[in-house]
């Protein structure tokens, strides 16, 4: 999956999510620690890895847990790939499967694991 998210994106989800710190929210602070602009929010791109392996499993309700583990930041408009492969199919059917996140060639999440489970809908 591809994702390029747009200038706005840190402001709304902000607002959506509670999350203010400053870092994805103004630019002349987030040069001032070192940083090359805003930054996107880290939940914000692990919810990108979880929509990824959920449109792959074609149900957001088949996702069982994720681990991910941070390995870089992200910025606004450039574009994110999340890639995932099945890693191991359980005894009950679940598939676990592993995917990592990379923008401009560097992995910004890396040995994420997800537990996606079947799941019936009653007709």
């Amino acid at each position: 999956m591809t994702i390029t998210p747009d200038r706005y994106l840190t402001y709304r989800y902000a607002g959506a999510s509670g999350d203010f710190n400053p870092s994805p929210l103004d630019d002349e602070f987030a040069r001032s620690v070192d940083l090359p602009s805003r930054i996107l929010h880290g939940l914000w791109t692990m919810a990108q890895v979880a929509r990824a392996v959920t449109e792959a499993a074609g149900d957001p309700a088949a996702l069982r847990s994720l681990d991910v583990r941070f390995r870089g930041m992200a910025l606004p408009e450039e574009e994110i790939t999340v890639t995932a492969s099945v890693a191991e199919v359980l005894e009950d059917g679940a598939a676990v499967v592993t995917a990592h996140a990379e923008q401009g060639g560097k992995k910004i999440i890396r040995g994420a694991r997800a537990e996606l489970g079947a799941t019936y809908h009653s007709q």
